[in-house]
């Protein structure tokens, strides 16, 4: 798809995102992170929740600056339509009939209503690939249901077996941190979407891929999962005797995973532990032994680390070959070595939020053109610049006499 823009020119595919919040977002926030042209089409009277979505309460609501709008759609262009017209509905369908693929998110009569269900679309368009990323996916008894991010995590069952190595069944479950389980289900969305592209490229037509919060955060845990279907039994959050990992402390405060999972590991853990007299003699000899004493082998493991710093203990740990982890905080993690040697934080401009810095690729390539480190956009701001790609500019002069692209800040005319 060519375009106009240096930043798009000669991307290798064209995304309309019409979805909202986290998940959706970021499934075509991960293609537009990768080259792909991602164009997020808004009505200014319903825009992206996302837009004035703060993790602090005490800042300004600004819609151009909400600290999830400004992450989820970096790299992405900017079209403010109103959606309520039948002139801003055409513009959308034009779009779509340039499109590549479309994700959204909307409820099963909205996208009917608006001719964007995969039925109307595909019969415009045979090679559009359609994503919907829905709480519960389209079929179902539960697909007309409304969810928020806590309702969609703790109907995955993960919600259940967190937080790991409770005492006992007392703690009530707890949600990941933030929108985790969103963040999932667009990557879990994205990897689907791109499936299809590869299908579609193969001599295949387009198609709808329907997404499940739900079973995409399920996925996470299918192990968990296996065990109730192959033993009858389910998996709880309790510690009791359950020899998979431990946190320790250093004498810093910082913390350490140690994975106790398999005799592997324990065999890099024990030499860390310079071979203490009390690794080599019953019970702890064994894995057997050390899961059935588990609560005093946590114990003696936290008795070694009061004499490390965090970073001390995990140096060890890894030295020996044995898997560990320092649980950082968000300030460790920024300052963190590793991750400015890989530059995964990157600084953008942005002109109402400033320049602010913001996680990078996870995946870096060796052969990938330049794909563009934008800010998120202004809403509205490429509205001129996309639509005029589609049609000349006098056909743009009188859709936009007509009402349908709304007055916003940032949109260029």
């Amino acid at each position: 798809m060519t375009t106009t823009d240096d930043d798009t020119r000669g991307a290798w595919l064209r995304v309309i995102d019409l979805s909202s919040g986290a998940a959706g977002p970021f499934a075509a926030k991960l293609l537009a992170d990768y080259g792909a042209d991602v164009v997020k089409v808004e009505d200014p009277r319903r825009p992206d929740w996302a837009r004035t979505y703060r993790y602090t309460a005490d800042r300004p609501v600004d819609p151009e600056t909400g600290a999830l709008h400004l992450y989820e759609n970096a790299n992405k262009r900017s079209v403010a339509l109103d959606l309520g017209s039948d002139e801003g509905l055409g513009a959308l369908h034009r779009l779509l009939d340039t499109a590549d693929v479309l994700i959204e998110d909307w409820t099963f009569d909205e996208a009917a209503a608006a001719g964007i269900d995969f039925p109307t679309l595909h019969a415009r368009n045979p090679r559009l690939i359609v994503t919907s990323v829905t709480p519960w996916g389209r079929t179902g008894p539960f697909r007309d249901h409304r969810a928020h991010p806590l309702n969609t995590f703790h109907a995955s069952g993960q919600g259940y077996l967190a937080p790991m190595n409770s005492a006992d069944r007392s703690r009530e479950p707890v949600k990941g941190g933030g929108l985790v389980g969103e963040h999932d289900a667009g990557l879990a969305a994205s990897i689907a979407t791109l499936a299809a592209v590869f299908w579609r490229e193969a001599g295949g037509t387009g198609q709808h891929v329907d997404v499940s919060k739900q079973h995409a955060v399920m996925h996470l845990e299918k192990s968990q999962l296996r065990r109730y279907v192959d033993e009858g039994v389910a998996p709880d959050r309790t510690g009791m005797g359950r020899l998979l990992e431990t946190l320790v402390r250093g004498k810093d405060g910082g913390y350490v995973v140690i994975i106790l999972s398999s005799q592997l590991q324990w065999e890099g853990l024990f030499e860390a532990m310079d071979r203490p007299a009390w690794g080599a003699a019953t019970p702890f000899d064994t894995q057997a032994g050390r899961s059935e004493h588990y609560e005093e082998l946590k114990s003696r493991l936290q008795s070694w680390a009061d004499e490390w710093t965090a970073e001390e203990v995990f140096h060890k740990i890894q030295a020996n070959r044995s898997a560990a982890a320092p649980v950082y905080e968000a300030g460790q993690f920024m300052r963190s070595e590793q991750v400015a040697e890989r530059g995964f934080l990157v600084e953008r401009d942005h002109p109402v939020a400033g320049t602010l810095a913001y996680p990078g690729r996870s995946g870096i390539f060796s052969a990938l053109g330049p794909t563009g480190d934008r800010p998120a956009p202004l809403l509205g701001e490429h509205t001129a610049e996309v639509l005029r790609e589609l049609d000349d500019p006098a056909r743009h002069d009188d859709l936009a006499n007509a009402g349908a692209f709304a007055s916003t800040p940032g949109q260029e005319r």
